[in-house]
This record gives structure tokens, sequence and C-alpha cells, in this order.
């Protein structure tokens, strides 16, 4: 049987766990709501995450789809305009969706697009209201992060917020891959980011990190942290150990990750393939016009090579997550089942 080069896993990091290098558990649930008990070692893994990306407070939560249910519900509470980057991620966008039904208004601005933002405040001033940005830290699939610097920017004057989905960010981007508040200078702006740790550091569940004020509010008003599980105790040994590898070697795996996508890109270049992407380890190949997805999709798969197939704004695309974990051979495996591809199906 052939072997695979896989790229279909955004454990962009190669960071996975196995339960044999992590610190023991009596039960994987403690039974009871954080709002009663915290699972042991969460606070100080917080702590730590907090420090990794430059925020004074943190808090943990199963999913980012608990963190942004609750966030947005406790911030309708107050008088908000909802302004979201056109590239928003859809598990963010529900916790809007939330807000909007309680009574926020909202809007959408085009993806990056400042000046757009700026006359929208104007008609948030107006309404003498608020304004709550959302964005994520880096959109994978416009291939940069929006300039979130302006947008803390703009919201600051008015008392406002910057809310972040920095799921792709952490543990790839920033200082230490401490994600976008450090990558962009964000340390004291009106600040919160939500990440899930389940891509550069492997782990399944997500933090909320931002000012101490806001996450004690935060945790006090959380409807998840009363009625539903917190994160379990293996999940928290995952991430204490997913710290402790990043401080030993993140700098290291994030080189490998880099050199990774150069060398792919630089290989679809010598083919005269084109790819969307950047640095970042998502790497998009926008297929010719006449080629069938689902066909081209079904080809790399018998060369070996697994890939995302999806259409977006009409085009046929292939995404290749890059990892630390590939090799060379991997990387070589994937641009040579694009040049047999291309000449297979033409």
């Amino acid at each position: 049987m052939k072997p695979v080069a896989d790229f279909t896993s955004a454990l962009y990091l190669g960071m996975r766990h196995p339960s044999g290098v992590l610190d023991s558990w009596p039960a994987l649930t403690l039974g009871k709501p954080a709002a009663l008990a915290e699972v042991p070692g969460a606070r100080n893994v917080a702590l730590a995450l907090a420090a990794l990306q430059g925020c004074p407070a943190a808090t943990l939560l199963p999913s980012t789809l608990h963190l942004f249910w609750d966030l947005f519900g406790m911030l309708a509470r107050e008088r908000f305009v909802v302004l979201v980057d056109g590239a928003a991620y859809p598990v963010a966008r529900w916790g809007v969706e939330r807000a909007v039904g309680l009574g926020l208004p909202l809007r959408v601005f085009r993806h990056a697009d400042v000046p757009a933002l700026r006359a929208l405040m104007a008609t948030v001033r107006a309404a003498r209201r608020r304004p709550l940005v959302l964005a994520d830290g880096y959109s994978p699939g416009t291939g940069r992060a929006p300039p979130l610097a302006d947008y803390a920017a703009l919201v600051a004057p008015s008392d406002g917020l910057l809310v972040l989905d920095d799921t792709q960010a952490l543990g790839v981007i920033g200082a230490q891959g401490g994600g976008s508040v450090r990558a962009h200078g964000l340390a004291g702006a009106p600040v919160l980011a939500g990440a899930s740790l389940a891509k550069g550091f492997g782990v399944p569940l997500a933090v909320l990190a931002g000012g101490a004020d806001l996450i004690r509010r935060f945790e006090a008003a959380s409807d998840t942290r009363l009625h539903a599980s917190p994160p379990s105790v293996a999940a928290v040994a995952a991430a204490r150990h997913a710290l402790a590898l990043n401080a030993a070697c993140g700098d290291a795996l994030r080189a490998t990750l880099a050199a990774h996508v150069a060398g792919f890109r630089a290989a679809l270049a010598a083919d005269d393939l084109a790819c969307a992407g950047g640095a970042f380890p998502v790497q998009v190949v926008r297929l010719p016009g006449w080629m069938d997805l689902a066909a081209a999709h079904a080809a790399l798969r018998r060369d070996g090579v697994l890939a995302v197939p999806q259409y977006r704004k009409g085009a046929a695309l292939l995404a290749f997550l890059l990892r630390a974990d590939h090799t060379a051979a991997d990387i070589g495996r994937a641009a040579r089942a694009l040049r047999h591809l291309v000449k297979e199906l033409a």
C-alpha cells in the first residue's frame, strides 16, 4: 500500500500529547461545573497562557463555541453595536448571533477595510453606542491578518472593545507563538482574545485572555461555567504539556514549519504553479477553471497525497495544511503530485 502524505490536519506544530507522556489523572471530569470547582491545574495553565499571549489574565473553556456564546451573551447587556470583519470565522459569528438575538445591532464590513470601519464608527457614535469589533487574528482564506492595531486604535476612544478569534494564530505567530496580541503590539489595548488550542498546540480546549477586570466579569457572567462541564482533566494536562513543549522547542518547531512553507511554495513555483497563503501553513492552490475538483482530489489520493477540497466564490481550490512534523519527502511528494495532476487532467 502506497504511503500517504496527509495535508488535512491543522496540528501545525505537530503536537499530539499521547497519554503516556501526560500527568496521570484520577478521573476525566469532576462531575461539577467550573462555577463550583476549577479543574486541578486549570488556574496555573490559564495564567501561563495569559503570560504567553501578553495579557494580564485568562480563563479556560471547553471550546471556542462555549467561549463566544458566553462572551457575546455577556456583552449583549451593554450598549454596543457589533461590527464584524467580513472574514471572521463562523464559530465566533454564532456568538454574535446570540448578541443580535438579545438586541444588539449588527454591521459587517469588508475584510481589513479600515476606512469602512471608520465610517461605521461615526454611525455608532451618533447612536450613542459603543463599538464592539470582531475579527480573526489571522484569516487563512485571505492570506493575511487584518490591521488589528488600527482596529484597536479606532475602538479605544469610544470605550469600545476589539474581540479576536485567535485560533489560527496562537502557537504559530507572535513571539514564542503568543498570537496576535503580541504580534500586533496590542498589550494594554481594549482587546479580548479567544482561541482554541486545538490547532497550534494540539489541545481540545479554549482560552479567553484579556484585562483582569474583563476576565473576572466573564467568569461571573458565564452561563457555560454554570451549566456545562469545564475542560476535562486530561485536556488541562495536555495543555500543561503543550506549554512545556512550547517553552523547550516551540521556536524550533516554528522555524521548521516556516521552512516547510517556503519549500512547498518554491517547489510549486518551479513548476509554474501558484499558491496563496503567504508564510502561513495553510497553502491554497487554485485549480484551472476546466479542472473538476472531485476528479482532482481523487487523483491526488491515488498519488498518496491528502488535501482539503474547497469551493470559494465559484473557484475550485485545494488546501494544503502544512505541519512541523511533515518531512521534506512529504513536501516534495505533494509538489510532484500537483504537477502530475495538472498534466494528467489537462
